[in-house]
């Protein structure tokens, strides 16, 4: 679980960057099979997840490697999204003992082209009644500043639901949201980075010369619904911890 004060730090802020959280030996464990992933489902053409909003924030044609529902394809990371070391944190934070899954994404920026994110919510994507949906950023690599490591804006969570530009994936006007004014979140491989969806955030171009891997897991209390009907996975409502008290979410997700 976290202390007190760690509790505080989040609620302060809207974001908690916890270190260790898995050992290194673990986290070079799940960076082989995230790589091994991306390998074996090469040829589904999900080879580049990059934002074209993005392209304003670098020089050079950038590159994301990603996966969606990445249970489906590895034991290991079944096990991983269920580690109480993620699901015992994000309870503590949201105040509840259920934690629904709601997706999580498999990330690799490659070298010297990782694509980079504007900064952003994530609720417009997928905007819930109660906003209790909270991300965690598990790294298997070290992510400095030069692999793009995330930035956040300390306290925006505050401000609540913020109006976004559609274009090239819902992000903040690039001129009045710079990445370089936002709090670096350098992290060791191991570490894991946990904020609310309304905090605002994003990330760097990768230009060093190792790739940057992460699994990103978006999580809610399950009687927190979703306002609209998008961004729905065959993987949503799937419970990470305790039970669902809300509503069969087969009520509120659609077959893929």
């Amino acid at each position: 679980m976290i202390t007190q004060e760690q509790k505080q730090f989040y609620d302060d802020n809207g974001y908690l960057h916890l270190r260790g959280v898995f050992t290194a030996e673990e986290a070079a464990q799940f960076r082989a099979e995230a790589h091994d992933l991306i390998e074996r489902i090469s040829d589904r053409g999900y080879n580049n997840a990059a934002w074209k909003s993005g392209d304003q924030l670098s020089m050079v044609k950038t590159q994301l490697k990603h996966c969606h529902n990445v249970q489906f394809e590895s034991s290991m990371f079944s096990r991983l999204i269920c580690d109480p070391r993620i699901t015992d944190v994000a309870s503590a934070i949201m105040e509840t003992p259920n934690v629904q899954l709601h997706h999580n994404k498999l990330f690799i920026k490659p070298p010297s082209k990782g694509a980079p994110f504007p900064m952003h919510q994530d609720q417009p994507f997928f905007p819930h009644e109660k906003h209790t949906m909270i991300a965690a950023i598990i790294h298997f690599d070290d992510a400095p500043e030069e692999k793009g490591c995330v930035r956040v804006v300390a306290g925006s969570h505050k401000q609540g639901p913020i109006e976004h530009i559609a274009e090239g994936n819902w992000h903040l006007p690039l001129d009045q949201y710079p990445l370089e004014s936002a709090v670096m979140c350098e992290a060791k491989a191991g570490d894991v980075l946990f904020f609310s969806y309304l905090t605002i955030h994003g990330s760097g171009v990768n230009v060093s010369d190792e790739a940057r891997t992460t699994l990103l897991v978006q999580m809610r209390d399950p009687a927190d619904l979703p306002t609209v009907d998008r961004h729905t996975s065959r993987g949503q409502g799937m419970m990470l911890r305790g039970v669902n008290n809300g509503p069969a979410f087969a009520q509120f997700v659609r077959p893929l």
